[in-house]
């Protein structure tokens, strides 16, 4: 068995993924585990999206209709949502709280991805993170449902892991560069 800390050193992303996906019922357990991530006043400020076939059209309409791009140009950019047989949007609700500030709510929201994708890893499945420019548009915002208060902040985009893959593997952090001490 891995240990967590294999697990974690041996992450990775992957830019393609096969057509295989975890199911609705096999995400369950694992967005449970991701919610577990350090929540002042367990806000839970936090929900995620799974976007499957048809959606994924949808969501490359509303990255078209963003953009206002045309022919080529639009294609490219509604295919980007088919890259992976599911994507999962991260969306950060923050709520009124006089403890709480809204850049903490969409630090728990950021940390519920990243476990979720350390989840999604651990368990066989290949996964990136997307986010950029998109995550602000009026049209992207509309096509998931958002409300007043929810930020999109990106969507992990997760399939099978292909046979020849050797993408996506990234040299260890020197730690000494990052970890200091105050003295």
């Amino acid at each position: 068995m891995t240990s967590f800390l294999e697990a974690v050193a041996s992450r990775r992303s992957y830019s393609r993924v096969t057509d295989e996906a975890p199911t609705h019922d096999a995400l369950l357990p694992l967005v449970a585990a991701a919610g577990r991530v350090a929540d002042h006043s367990s806000l839970r400020p936090w929900r995620v999206i799974e976007l499957r076939g048809d959606a994924r059209n949808r969501l490359g309409a509303a990255f078209v209709k963003d953009a206002g791009a045309h022919g080529p140009d639009a294609e490219k950019l509604a295919g980007k949502p088919l890259r992976a047989p599911l994507l999962l949007a991260i969306v950060s609700v923050r709520h009124r709280s006089d403890k709480v500030p809204g850049w903490e709510q969409d630090a728990v929201a950021a940390g519920v991805a990243h476990t979720l994708s350390l989840l999604l890893h651990e368990a066989g499945w290949g996964v990136f993170w997307r986010t950029g420019a998109h995550t602000r548009s009026k049209a992207v915002h509309k096509a998931h449902g958002l409300a007043r208060n929810e930020r999109l902040l990106g969507w992990l985009y997760v399939g099978g892991v292909p046979e020849d893959s050797r993408e996506g593997h990234r040299p260890s952090i020197d730690a000494e560069r990052y970890l200091t001490a105050l003295g």
